[in-house]
């Protein structure tokens, strides 16, 4: 099945130079980028991105974290391309994510800084949609 899915190179792998690294590897999985753009983003979109997680513990440090600097924010498109993406990024944990996966070759072990963790990928059609209108309101479902 054809979809979307909202990806997200955090401020951490923008800094360090990895965000043509993360696309390389999307497209070699064979995604399509359907929308890309380099934003700093705002405590309001933030908030709507991660409003299901507010008055969480981590929510206001991963907020601080996410509003520290640019941000590469991409659409893609492929079958099947939300489960594929989660799986080519690995688990949230860098030192848990298997060699291979974003996280895994790319992520660095930070602690209790798991949001630090190179990238974002949405987990659902529903949280895909939600998110796409959040970062790029332009772009037709």
């Amino acid at each position: 099945m054809t979809e979307r899915s909202l990806i997200l190179v955090k401020p951490d792998g923008y800094r360090r130079g990895l965000t043509g690294e993360v696309l390389r590897r999307i497209e070699a999985k064979g995604y399509t980028l359907a929308a890309l753009a380099v934003t700093t983003p705002t405590r309001e979109q933030l908030a709507a991105h991660y409003a299901e997680h507010e008055g969480k513990p981590f929510y206001e440090p991963l907020v601080e974290f996410m509003s520290s600097g640019p941000v590469t924010a991409v659409v893609i498109e492929g079958e099947e391309c939300i489960k594929g993406f989660r799986s080519l990024a690995g688990a949230t944990d860098p030192t848990a994510a298997a060699p291979g996966s974003i996280r895994g070759d790319l992520g660095r072990d930070w602690g209790e800084a798991v949001q630090q963790n190179v990238v974002h990928g949405s987990d659902s059609p529903e949280s895909a949609a939600r998110e796409i209108g959040i970062w790029f309101p332009g772009l037709s479902s």
